[in-house]
């Protein structure tokens, strides 16, 4: 299957991360459309059904990412969310999607620390998209 066709939608309000991020992704062979804000997002979301999500954790507000998680799965359940964040090295406070609890409310399909190189991000989008 063709990259070019895949949409990667990437949320951050670091736009240094974002810029970076989309880069990368786009050296992967993958169409990119960014938003930097839970609401720019959300907005896109009217009109567009991306392949995969990369969602900051801590945007407007502390759990943005969150929210944004739980609004695109209930409108999309079949596309696949990562969450990238710092929370860890700025808060101390640890999250997961390891067990089915955090599951629950944590509606991502991945939980990723942001640092992550470029071949590990583009070897767990290529996972979650089953490519």
């Amino acid at each position: 299957m063709d990259n070019k066709k895949k949409i990667i939608l990437l949320v951050d309000d670091d736009e240094d991360y974002l810029f970076q991020t989309r880069m990368n992704i786009e050296q992967f062979g993958f169409r990119v459309v960014t938003a930097e804000s839970q609401a720019e997002a959300e907005k896109l979301l009217e009109t567009l059904k991306p392949d995969l999500a990369i969602l900051d954790l801590m945007m407007e507000k502390d759990d943005s990412g969150f929210i944004l998680a739980y609004k695109l799965k209930r409108k999309y359940p079949d596309v696949p969310v990562i969450i990238a964040t710092a929370v860890t090295a700025e808060t101390g406070m640890t999250f997961g999607v390891s067990t089915e609890e955090e599951r629950k409310w944590i509606k991502a399909d991945l939980y990723i620390e942001k640092g992550i190189r470029a071949d590990q991000l583009h070897r767990e989008i290529v996972k979650l998209l089953k490519l």
